[in-house]
């Protein structure tokens, strides 16, 4: 697939965002890690990468995120796409938690950038960050490393993890839906569903579909092969017919929403599923204790 050059972003944020980030700093810490014998001790035989992963271009990087380039620049960049600021969209989930977990499924991590702040919050639980390209694991481990956190990075599809029914109270995914067909993400929940204990919680942080539906241009910014399909999707619809209850979404900051479920006590009998949707921008009220580019 190649790469198009009429984008929002190819034509005009890119040129800006150079000007932003250290491409010389980028490119020592690219040429000090051997990325193929790094990202060798997390790929594994295994896991098959699926087709409208490695077929499609994300963001303008031709193959996606399964190039060291990916896992370089996608920090640094997105830094500047998330509105108001990285860290509070972030944060939006992190605070959504309304569990007490002592195990942790972050979904699709990517660098582990939300996979570090839930551990930052739970430090007694054990987290587990997961993802497809390997490449994207060697630098969410350097990321852990160098912030004294142990995180457990694993190589694999969240569609099916391989991991062990209901041995997780909290899994969480940031901006993973919006990458992933429709059918992707319902099986994405469905897997979430079966990993999770009674009681646990499922947050997906992502762009707001509102928003999105609303505001036809911002599907247009970026090098997105399914942005469409997910505007035109409903993240909480999808959690009830995985089976999740107390289903509801919370906006931040307008161009994001987090949506939380419940696996409830009684899993036979599921009631149907009614969404809820909460528009003011702060977190209040949502039963909280305490989301590569390539320039």
């Amino acid at each position: 697939m190649a790469v198009r050059q009429d984008t929002i972003w190819e034509r005009f944020l890119s040129p800006v965002v150079r000007l932003l980030i250290d491409e010389d700093g980028l490119r020592r810490y690219a040429d000090s890690i051997d990325w193929e014998k790094e990202s060798d001790l997390y790929r594994r035989d295994d896991v098959i990468i699926p087709s409208y992963y490695s077929n499609q271009n994300f963001h303008g990087i031709a193959g996606g995120y399964l190039n060291s380039d990916a896992a370089v620049t996608y920090d640094p960049v997105t830094q500047y796409v998330l509105p108001p600021n990285e860290s509070i969209v972030r944060q939006a989930l992190v605070d959504a938690v309304q569990v007490k977990p002592r195990r942790i499924l972050d979904l699709g991590c990517g660098t582990g950038s939300t996979t570090l702040m839930l551990k930052q919050a739970f430090p007694d639980a054990e987290v587990i960050g997961l993802d497809l390209s390997p490449y994207m694991l060697v630098r969410a481990e350097d990321k852990a490393r160098n912030a004294g956190l142990e995180i457990v990075w694993r190589h694999g599809n969240a569609e099916k993890t391989g991991l062990s029914d209901a041995t997780f109270d909290l899994v969480t995914a940031s901006l993973l839906f919006h990458e992933t067909p429709d059918a992707v993400s319902l099986a994405i929940l469905r897997e979430s569903f079966r990993l999770l204990v009674t009681g646990g919680q499922v947050l997906i942080l992502d762009g707001n579909q509102k928003t999105l539906r609303q505001l036809e241009w911002l599907n247009d910014v970026f090098e997105e092969p399914y942005i469409r399909e997910y505007a035109a999707s409903s993240t909480e619809a999808n959690m009830g017919a995985a089976g999740f209850e107390a289903v509801r979404s919370q906006d931040v900051w307008w161009i994001n929403q987090v949506t939380s479920g419940i696996k409830p006590i009684a899993t036979e009998n599921v009631r149907q599923y009614t969404p809820t949707s909460v528009d003011n921008n702060d977190l209040e009220g949502f039963g909280s204790p305490a989301f590569g580019i390539m320039a």
